[in-house]
């Protein structure tokens, strides 16, 4: 069997880093290199136990080794999974993804990158976000939204699924539709971005997409969490106004950044938690609506009890 692993920066709850660990673990890992970017001594021990595991703290002395510590996190998370590349991991193929994303295979995971023919040196997973329980929908069973590659139709459907709001929305998504990368460890040379691989100045080479393993996005499981992250990500993170809106603003294009402020500037708390209930919540009228688009997904994704078995107290 094909073996594979996973590189991540972690900087979140203790629960919700074992939770990722299990996860992957029980679907096969192999190996899962995991950065702590803030110290955390118990949870490097909880981790160093497992033998699977591969934990490394990336205090004041992992910076002086390897180049002074970048002041973004989206560097840093490249800079580590870059590293771990470079090194010859114990896989054969290394995925990059981040703490709140879980793999969600069509069967094993080994088997599908294992099928995938000799030239395909980058295989993209694409996402899929978790929708905010509610009604009959409760974890461990989500609901799920998916996407459509073609950019045209994916704005149509985006038209017809979120007319309030469709103008900053890419099909709905609050975080990226462009998905992650696992990649061939024999490929010598290559340097991780957060959604893509640079080699010699290539991007992605060999690239083919992964349809048999989607990412299950845990972007904003529920209100209170995504308005406790909303902060950060409107600064710094996947909201920031450096990104690019999905459509072009002279074709009346809003970037994420632009319209989430207008909504805060106009209702305050009230307005962003009407847009994450229309937009982000497994509201009966959406899940039929994304069934009638073909976009509906269900998983059950029992983090609990994989991180019981994996790590217990």
């Amino acid at each position: 069997m094909t073996r594979w692993g996973l590189v991540t920066t972690v900087k979140a709850p203790a629960r919700a880093v074992l939770n990722f660990a299990a996860w992957h673990i029980e679907l096969g890992a192999h190996r899962l290199y995991i950065h702590l970017d803030a110290p955390d001594p118990a949870l490097h021990a909880r981790l160093k136990a497992h033998p699977r595991v591969r934990v490394t703290p990336t205090g004041a002395g992992y910076w002086e080794k390897h180049g002074r510590r970048p002041e973004k996190h989206q560097v840093r998370q490249s800079v580590n999974a870059s590293r771990v590349l470079a090194r010859k991991p114990e896989v054969e193929w290394l995925g990059h993804i981040d703490v709140d994303e879980f793999l969600l295979p069509e069967g094993e995971v080994g088997a599908i990158l294992g099928a995938l023919p000799e030239t395909t040196l980058t295989a993209r997973m694409r996402p899929v976000e978790a929708l905010a329980p509610a009604g009959d929908i409760a974890p461990p069973d989500w609901a799920l939204k998916a996407m459509t590659i073609d950019r045209p139709t994916r704005r149509a459907q985006t038209e017809r699924l979120f007319p309030t709001y469709a103008r900053g929305l890419d099909g709905g998504f609050l975080s990226h539709v462009a998905g992650k990368l696992f990649v061939r460890t024999t490929l010598s040379g290559a340097e991780f971005r957060i959604h893509n691989l640079l080699r010699d100045g290539a991007r992605n080479p060999g690239h083919a997409e992964l349809p048999g393993i989607a990412l299950c996005h845990m972007h904003a499981p529920d209100a209170d969490t995504w308005l406790a992250h909303y902060r950060f990500r409107l600064a710094r993170g996947s909201y920031r106004a450096e990104l690019k809106p999905s459509r072009p603003a002279d074709e009346g294009g809003l970037t994420l950044h632009e319209m989430l402020a207008a909504i805060e500037a106009e209702a305050g708390e009230p307005g962003l938690r009407a847009f994450f209930e229309e937009v982000c919540t497994a509201r009966p009228a959406l899940l039929e609506a994304l069934a009638t688009e073909g976009l509906l997904r269900r998983a059950r994704l029992d983090l609990d009890a994989a991180r019981a078995r994996q790590f217990p107290d």
